[in-house]
């Protein structure tokens, strides 16, 4: 891409400008001894084409819609449409969470994106023992197909996308919205959107599984069949990094646990024989955006390549649909604060600007008292609007890649793919991600990554406004959303659960049932364990 006397020429004059500046050093010191990324890349002072001169642009970059696909995975990418704005949604009853649904709707959200509780989440009714005090918390209920009916009630399925967080209960789940689909006559070939269906990551982040990885894996490997023959438009998983990075990874263990994941469903998918082209198009992810601005758009360009050799290379895909990795975002829940809350509001606008950038297919902004609370209708309507602010007033996405060809960003992207596949590297050396979880490496690289950041937030290395500098006294927070507890007193459909009637728990206590993971720990939502914890002695736990 570069002349090379002119890069040797550059290079020799960078070098005097460094010994220049560095004469400098004792009278105006720089602000920290060593500057890194989140992961632990070093930032030189400047980045000039010599960090970038073995970048072959055919090979390594190309156009956009074209292999490796490092610069997005549409031609025109925003010029022809903005990426989905879905914002994740849920809480009380399914009443409840229909009203949000078509206010979200009316405010110009583009996609539905369901957040189920915890009882649900771990396939258990409301009225179980284990599920009192978590009914409608995190989420909304959803105990029966009557449940989905209102929860889905004057939206039209054969037009609007819907994504469902939901990983162990995913085939029951999507069977309730597939029977919802054909009452109201959309057929289940016509239906559009994700159930997240990745149990990998909850070992090892989340916890909201049910069996252990094994027999897991064959559900899964289940539903991608039945997916790919009766419900086409579908996204059979949506592979996830998030709630590692929620966990407290780095940004390039989100990109290395993330593909590692998700060569072990290509492999088990073909295990169980389906054809990788068969199923491959289908394939999304699901990553966040943390508060390395730069460091997260070179995260996506970095993740994009290095799946699509993965499934060109590895796996043989003639398809170039299977090449291309197609990704949601969610901005970072775990970067959120208690302490002046209103600091969130810009902290989700340049995370969600890092996405834009990096080219999601999807995405959720958080709002502003995630931190104390489920969000507020006003609170959802602000992080909305950061969406719409970008897309239509911002000029961000009138052309694809705008950071592409960036010294810095190039570099970056390099480094954390080379990161990334050494971590690959080790885990296919390990037999994959099963192994893996199941030796708990992944589980011990992201407490080790998360105990590392907390230290530097502790010591003050790391600076967290509001929290470990720039402090005032706040009153306390008002104006929260509260999810009434009777709400698990109700029955789908309104009907009281009093008298002979009432629904009693199915079967023995479930550490009694053979084989089967006690996950009654798990009851408080994982991305409420994680919120809060990195913000110092002073945070406020919700």
């Amino acid at each position: 891409m570069f002349d090379p006397k002119k890069v040797e020429e550059t290079g020799k004059q960078a070098k005097g400008w460094n010994e220049k500046v560095e004469k400098t050093l004792a009278k105006n010191p720089e602000r920290k001894k060593v500057f890194q990324t989140t992961s632990g890349i070093p930032v030189q002072r400047i980045f000039i084409p010599q960090d970038v001169a073995g970048l072959d642009y055919p090979q390594d970059l190309s156009f956009p819609g074209e292999f490796p696909y490092t610069r997005g995975v549409q031609p025109t990418m925003y010029r022809g449409r903005f990426w989905t704005m879905r914002q994740y949604a849920g809480f009380g009853t399914a009443e409840d969470t229909n009203r949000r649904y078509r206010y979200l709707l009316e405010q110009g959200q583009t996609g539905l994106s369901v957040a189920f509780d915890l009882p649900t989440q771990i396939g258990y009714d409301s009225d179980h023992s284990l599920a009192q005090g978590e009914v409608g918390k995190v989420g909304v209920a959803i105990d029966s197909v009557k449940d989905m009916e209102i929860l889905f009630n004057q939206i039209p399925l054969d037009k609007v996308s819907t994504s469902m967080t939901i990983n162990a209960p995913a085939s029951i789940l999507l069977a309730m919205y597939i029977a919802v689909g054909e009452k109201h006559g959309v057929p289940a070939a016509k239906l559009n959107g994700t159930i997240q269906n990745d149990i990998l990551k909850e070992y090892s982040s989340r916890g909201t599984y049910i069996f252990p990885p094994q027999p897991s894996m064959r559900i899964i490997t289940n539903t991608f069949e039945y997916c790919t023959k009766e419900v086409p438009n579908w996204n059979s998983i949506s592979i996830s990094g998030y709630h590692m990075r929620e966990a407290g990874c780095t940004a390039v263990q989100e990109v290395a646990f993330t593909l590692a994941n998700g060569i072990s469903y290509v492999e088990a998918a073909i295990k169980a024989g389906l054809d990788v082209d068969e199923f491959g198009p289908r394939l999304s992810f699901f990553f966040n955006a943390h508060l390395d601005f730069l460091e997260e758009v070179a995260k996506y360009r970095a993740a994009r390549r290095l799946w699509a050799k993965i499934m060109r290379d590895r796996f043989k895909a003639k398809n170039p649909r299977s090449w291309m990795l197609r990704f949601h975002t969610q901005t970072a829940g775990c970067t959120l604060t208690a302490q002046q809350p209103y600091n969130n509001i810009v902290r989700v606008a340049w995370q969600a600007l890092a996405a834009v950038l990096g080219g999601t297919q999807s995405l959720h902004t958080n709002s502003m008292d995630e931190a104390l609370a489920l969000p507020t209708e006003k609170s959802v309507q602000i992080a909305l609007r950061t969406q719409q602010l970008i897309a239509y007033e911002s000029a961000s996405a009138d052309t694809a890649d705008p950071l592409g060809g960036s010294y810095y960003v190039e570099k970056l992207t390099d480094e954390i793919e080379k990161r990334a596949r050494e971590y690959i590297d080790k885990i296919d050396l390990m037999g994959g991600s099963v192994a893996a979880v199941e030796k708990g490496y992944i589980q011990l690289e992201i407490q080790e990554a998360a105990y590392r950041y907390q230290k530097e937030i502790e010591a003050g290395d790391r600076v967290i406004v509001g929290v470990n500098r720039f402090q005032t006294k706040e009153p306390p927070p008002q104006g929260l959303l509260k999810v009434d507890p009777k709400v698990r007193e109700v029955l789908p459909g309104g009907a009281e659960k009093s008298g002979p009637g009432r629904r009693q728990p199915h079967g023995p206590h479930p550490e009694l049932r053979p084989g089967l993971l006690h996950p009654g720990r798990y009851l408080r939502h994982p991305a409420e364990r994680v919120r809060g914890v990195r913000i110092g002695s002073e945070s406020i736990k919700t």
